[in-house]
């Protein structure tokens, strides 16, 4: 009976461990379906939000780029719509510009007397404004190009001439009998005439095309800006506006400029072509010589203000520059400590030659001991020693000896 309880008590136990193994292993396989569904679950909520992310940026990306290349926020940025009328207009339609261009006067160069009437013919145009204006000065390089091109025509004009009066004497020195030694030394001389004039042309020429390539070269213009406001815009149409506006700011220019006249200075109201530029070279600094405003509407160019370089991208040249520069500098100075190092290093063998010559003759001498015989070498190598301590005696006197006339 005790063997047949035990067994029982031990067939209980195995099957309740069988049983507790499986409810483990169900319990384990419940929560592995689980983790794998949970896991799918946030893979596709993930990809959902990926494509969702993906096409909210493509989106704003567009935006961005409509907002950054449209025209109407390049305008926005320029702060003004057009040139109509010899004005430019602002603020739809709200303000209009008239600018007057005065020609600047050498005060320096006049006596105490002129000094005194430019100050009050000055002062009484200051006293005379009952509107405000704005004073803009624009420094422009010299833009020789017309001249050079009105030269040039005319100097093919002289250079037809000559060609032609060349021609002529040749026909007149082949016919001999016909004209006379003094009818040829006349024409000669106005032919020489002719020459001297198409050289002195060319000079010019090329003196003037070697001024045009120097960009230190500027020219300082001065400008006022007269302003004028409309006040009630839904009372009238755009025409009406655009004309009121016109009579008034033409009516406050021409009185400038009269002012302007009693302190010697003259004025003009610039057309809509002279105002574009004006707006082309404030917008175009470093680029309006190069790409100027007569090639671009030549070109029928729409974007005539977007060819100036990007700020950024102007830093990082200069800073490319820049760094070049430094880079060059450290590598000649590096090269220069190199140099000074092995100069160092040859004086330095050059003092010390005597000593290096003798040990190089030790060293010989030791190494052929079996081919100059032993009792050779060692003699060789003792008289080495005495004559290098004879030498350092010798040096170790001379100082003494300088010392002693010192004291003497």
């Amino acid at each position: 009976m005790g063997d047949n309880a035990m067994i029982s008590v031990l067939t209980m136990v195995v099957s309740l461990m069988v049983v507790i193994c499986v409810v483990l292993l169900i319990i384990l396989i419940i929560l592995k379906i689980r983790d794998w569904n949970s896991k799918n679950v946030e893979k596709k909520s993930n990809d959902i939000t990926t494509y969702q992310n993906k096409t909210k940026n493509k989106e704003e990306s567009k935006q961005v780029a409509a907002t950054t290349y449209s025209k109407q926020s390049i305008f926005d940025f320029m702060e003004f719509e057009r040139v109509e009328d010899n004005m430019i207009i602002q603020k739809e339609m709200k303000k209009y510009l008239m600018v007057v261009e005065c020609q600047g006067i050498n005060y320096d160069l006049m006596s105490r007397v002129e000094k005194v009437s430019v100050e009050e013919g000055f002062q009484q145009f200051l006293n005379t404004l009952r509107h405000p204006i704005q004073i803009y000065i624009q420094a422009r390089t010299v833009n020789l190009e017309g001249c050079i091109v009105n030269y040039k025509e005319k100097v093919k004009e002289i250079e037809d001439k000559y060609n032609k009066m060349t021609y002529e004497y040749k026909r007149m020195k082949e016919e001999d009998l016909v004209y006379t030694k003094e009818d040829l030394d006349k024409y000669f001389y106005e032919l020489t005439k002719q020459k001297n004039l198409l050289e002195y042309g060319k000079d010019i020429i090329a003196n003037t095309e070697k001024m045009s390539l120097n960009q230190n070269i500027l020219n300082r213009k001065y400008f006022i800006v007269i302003p004028y406001y409309v006040e009630d815009v839904n009372k009238y149409d755009k025409e009406e506006m655009k004309n009121i506006a016109f009579s008034e700011l033409y009516t406050k220019s021409q009185s400038i400029i009269r002012a302007l006249s009693s302190c010697s200075v003259s004025g003009k109201i610039l057309n809509s072509s002279q105002l574009l530029e004006l707006l082309y070279m404030a917008y175009n600094r470093d680029d309006a010589e190069i790409y100027g405003l007569k090639t671009a509407s030549r070109a029928q160019y729409d974007s005539l203000y977007s060819t100036s370089q990007d700020v950024f991208e102007r830093k990082i040249q200069a800073l490319d520059e820049e760094i070049r520069d430094k880079a060059i500098d450290l590598a000649n100075e590096k090269i220069e400590q190199v140099k000074s190092k092995q100069q160092q290093v040859a004086e330095e063998k050059e003092e010390n030659m005597q000593e290096l010559v003798r040990r190089m003759a030790e060293v010989y001498l030791n190494k052929n001991r079996k081919y100059v015989g032993q009792d050779i070498a060692d003699q060789a190598i003792k008289e080495l020693n005495q004559e290098e301590g004879g030498e350092k005696n010798e040096e170790e006197q001379k100082p003494k000896r300088g010392r002693k006339r010192k004291q003497q």
